[in-house]
């Protein structure tokens, strides 16, 4: 039987720890052989890395709905040309934020949970029409993610900037959205040591690469 792709998804929010773990599982994989890669949503791709600019340092204030579909576009991109090619191809795909984020974020975060915005956000994702096979959501108590963004270097994204309501609404959103999804997203306890939660993490990967067969 041919090993078939899988794709993980690394999702939470700010201060959770998940490029740290990207690029501890990646060192991982690479120790172990395993063929993989690791990218990052928005982003990915070329066309999406000129999208991510505008989306997240750009000064225009975009309409709710245009902000998703900045977001949507990215990734239709990031799917087409980076992430189904690699999971046809036998890799195993490591994502670093996909559709949950936008739910997190743009749905919770800044719509709010407005009903209709949501629906905009399920009916785009509906399209896309690509999911992980498992989504890994790191949680951290407040405290911790924000001594982790004290430490934090480069520019400030337009969502690391927004207010604490903002952050609380994209938390509370994370939660609502695992409650949904039980079966595909996983709560993970984030705020230990970084490097024995990626060997926990990597464990967990490998069991699902082990189970994609077809």
């Amino acid at each position: 039987m041919r090993r078939r792709g899988v794709f993980i998804t690394l999702e939470g929010g700010e201060g959770c720890g998940k490029s740290t773990q990207l690029n501890l599982l990646a060192k991982l994989l690479e120790k172990q052989g395993v063929p993989f890669i690791a990218t990052r949503e928005p982003g990915g791709s070329q066309g999406a890395e000129l999208l991510r600019d505008t989306i997240l340092f750009s000064d225009v204030a975009f309409s709710a709905r245009s902000e998703v579909l900045l977001h949507m576009a990215a990734r239709a991109d990031h799917v087409d040309q980076t992430i189904r090619p690699a999971c046809e191809a036998g890799k195993l795909v490591l994502c670093d934020r996909y559709h949950h984020s936008t739910i997190a974020y743009q749905g919770y975060g800044a719509g709010e949970g407005a009903a209709d915005l949501l629906k905009f956000i399920e009916d785009a994702r509906r399209l896309i029409a690509f999911e992980p096979d498992k989504t890994f959501l790191l949680d951290v108590p407040l405290q911790v993610a924000t001594q982790r963004l004290a430490k934090r270097k480069g520019r400030t994204d337009r969502y690391e900037a927004r207010g604490a309501a903002f952050h609380d609404r994209v938390r509370q959103g994370f939660d609502k959205i695992q409650e949904q999804e039980p079966e595909r997203i996983e709560r993970i306890n984030a705020g230990g040591d970084a490097d024995a939660l990626s060997h926990i993490l990597f464990r967990k990967i490998m069991a699902l690469r082990e189970g994609a067969v077809e």
